[in-house]
């Protein structure tokens, strides 16, 4: 089926592929879950040649508009090919066991960093196959590491700690890639359901959802993850490692702003300062940083939810903080924790010796995953801001981990906030 439009270039034919036998005849298969990535096949996202494509979505799915808005103002051209000369990764991470398990990871591609090498006959033969995965190198700065040096909690080492202050880490981008049947099943829905609420949810921007059963994977339109390493990535997988990790989600106006009404950057900065100390003492540290801000609800929902809070009777009240995001957004929490165990697997982590986290929810799905978990590491109480206060106290009321006490609906209801100044 096609259309005709006007447009810069004048009018041009477009061809739509949401059945079968509209495209994807020339694709290369993709079998999940298979023990090496020929058996497996390359995922192909491309929008130059709608014939190789075995996927629904494009490539850098949250990014495609920005591209599609390049091409159209002339400044990208169309069609653009990667040359990823000298691209590789910079650490070797895997193949680890995990990567052929179909029930371990259905978010992601375990081969998408490799793609250059595993697939390179297929690039020779012309198909467009783009990394998912990228791993580099990088020093990082941070004043609270700066000043954990200055009041002797941390030592410059020459390794992992440099004499200006900054940290080595290795540092891992991964874009998301959904195999539908193995999300649906760990959502404990069926694929068809999965597929219609996401076509629904969308607005019907990917119709191949419900026309194209044929098509099992997705390049969702959301963002993805960035891992921070300390020390040797392959000691990830290593059991016999002491590995210190903390699973963060997004939360841009703490973590990059410094606001004071959550706990997210002194957390974050805190779970940092514990990964340089167990990578200095022989182990290995992983930050696993997921783009899902304010809870997945996005920020503007967030900012609303604030205000809410701060002008309810009675004020900012801990024993009120997850009923008014509920009254905005209709539900607490939209991370869902179910998929973010994939990328540890990919990592060939079986075990996280000291976990610095108190979420029951990470904690359930990542030791759910068939991952150990030793220690777990709050958040120390001198580190809280006072308007935090609301947040912390009333997610240790809900079952947060905390190794001291639990609130009870009294003592919940006289932790309360600033007001909005």
């Amino acid at each position: 089926m096609g259309s005709e439009i006007n447009g810069s270039h004048g009018a041009r034919h477009i061809r739509l592929t949401s059945h079968p036998g509209q495209g994807a005849t020339g694709a290369p298969a993709i079998h999940w879950g298979a023990p090496t990535a020929a058996e497996r096949g390359p995922v192909v996202g491309t929008t130059v040649n709608r014939s190789q494509r075995n996927v629904i979505g494009t490539h850098s799915g949250s990014y495609g508009v920005y591209r599609a808005l390049a091409v159209a103002a002339g400044n990208l051209v169309k069609g653009h090919r990667a040359d990823l000369t000298n691209t590789s990764p910079t650490d070797l991470i895997g193949p680890y066991p995990q990567w052929g398990d179909a029930d371990k990871i259905v978010s992601i591609d375990p081969w998408g960093a490799s793609v250059a090498d595993v697939f390179s006959e297929h690039l020779a033969q012309g198909y467009d196959i783009r990394p998912t995965i990228a791993v580099t190198k990088a020093h990082i700065h941070l004043p609270e590491v700066r000043q954990a040096i200055a009041f002797q909690r941390l030592q410059v080492d020459g390794k992992v700690l440099l004499d200006d202050s900054s940290a080595v880490v290795t540092k891992v981008a991964i874009e998301p890639v959904w195999w539908l049947p193995g999300v649906a099943k760990r959502f404990n829905v069926t694929e068809a359901d999965l597929r219609r609420a996401l076509f629904e949810e969308t607005g019907g921007m990917y119709p191949e959802l419900v026309t194209r059963s044929d098509i099992e994977v997705f390049l969702p339109p959301i963002g993805g993850q960035t891992l921070y390493i300390f020390g040797d990535a392959r000691d990830l997988a290593n059991p016999n490692v002491t590995l210190t990790a903390r699973v963060h989600d997004e939360c841009n106006g703490s973590d990059v702003f410094g606001s004071d009404i959550c706990t997210c950057r002194p957390y974050l900065t805190h779970a940092i300062e514990e990964c340089i100390r167990g990578a200095q003492a022989g182990g290995v540290g992983l930050i696993a940083y997921s783009r899902k801000e304010g809870r997945a609800l996005g920020e503007v929902t967030k900012f609303l939810v604030y205000n809410a809070r701060k002008r309810q009777e009675g004020g900012d009240r801990a024993d009120k903080y997850f009923l008014r995001t509920e009254c905005v957004a209709g539900v607490q929490d939209m991370r869902f924790q179910e998929l973010m165990p994939d990328v540890l697997h990919w990592l060939g982590i079986r075990k996280i010796h000291r976990l610095v986290s108190m979420s029951n929810d990470k904690f359930d799905a990542i030791t759910g995953s068939g991952i150990e978990v030793g220690e777990r590491v709050k958040i120390p109480d001198e580190l809280v801001p006072a308007d935090a206060r609301v947040e912390i106290e009333a997610k240790i009321a809900a079952g947060y981990f905390t190794d001291g006490s639990v609130p009870d609906e009294v003592m919940l209801a006289a932790v309360k906030g600033r007001g909005l100044e």
